[in-house]
């Protein structure tokens, strides 16, 4: 994962701007046209295309900034796969998310045979830089085969109840596909998704359990969070 800070050079728009486009489109499932529209209305004359290459740079180096500001992984992770229609050919986006329903890492992937599941296991424990306790799957047989291979030593459950964690964990992605109108490369899913699931999970607080008041303190902290590590000193000038 890079640690390089963003850089600014040669951008005519102050990093507040850019930093607002990038946030507003991995938060919520809005086009870039519709970004357009929303600063346009804030009196800052930007165009969609612009904004594409701003996500396509700094998006995933958001994402990899606010991944390293995050606890250590559970010991107990959740592993699934869910179809993706690409350019209209069906492929796979495998999910592993911890017992706390934080996103491990995803990986868009062609197969969902024992090769794939070993590439998933492998670039797992490589990102993660942890070996969990637990690894739960459903019945799918490449999990086992590749966990055999791969992490012999950790517990392997399967069952396709005990997996909720990670299929609710696809539904954001099940929005944004539906807005986007599907994905029109495998690399593109691959370069959206890693950053979505990397800045959206992060304004994303478990709201339930909270008051109103407890939420806007979390929510607070959290921006801080993202004012800091990008716009503070990494960033420099504009």
């Amino acid at each position: 994962m890079s640690s390089a800070p963003p850089s600014y050079k040669r951008h005519r728009y102050p990093v507040e701007v850019i930093s607002h486009c990038v946030w507003l489109h991995f938060r919520f499932p809005l086009s870039f046209r519709e970004v357009e529209e929303l600063m346009l209305e804030r009196d800052v004359l930007v165009s969609y295309e612009t904004i594409r290459r701003w996500c396509a740079k700094f998006g995933q180096i958001y994402a990899n900034a606010l991944h390293r500001r995050r606890p250590r992984p559970g010991d107990k992770w959740h592993l699934d796969e869910a179809f993706v229609k690409i350019n209209g050919e069906l492929k796979y986006l495998w999910r592993a998310v911890d017992q706390d329903g934080n996103v491990l890492d995803i990986l868009v992937q062609n197969r969902r045979d024992k090769v794939a599941a070993r590439r998933f296991f492998r670039r797992l424990l490589k990102r993660t830089c942890s070996v969990p306790r637990v690894v739960v799957t459903d019945k799918l047989r490449s999990y086992s085969a590749a966990h055999r291979e791969v992490m012999p030593s950790v517990e392997h459950r399967q069952s396709k109840y005990l997996n909720n964690r990670t299929e609710n964990s696809h539904q954001p992605t099940r929005q944004r596909e539906r807005a986007m109108k599907g994905f029109r490369s495998v690399g593109g899913a691959q370069r959206f998704l890693a950053a979505f699931s990397g800045v959206s999970p992060h304004f994303r607080p478990r709201r339930h359990p909270m008051t109103a008041t407890e939420h806007r303190t979390e929510m607070t902290t959290r921006f801080a969070l993202l004012q800091r590590r990008l716009l503070g000193t990494l960033c420099g000038a504009a």
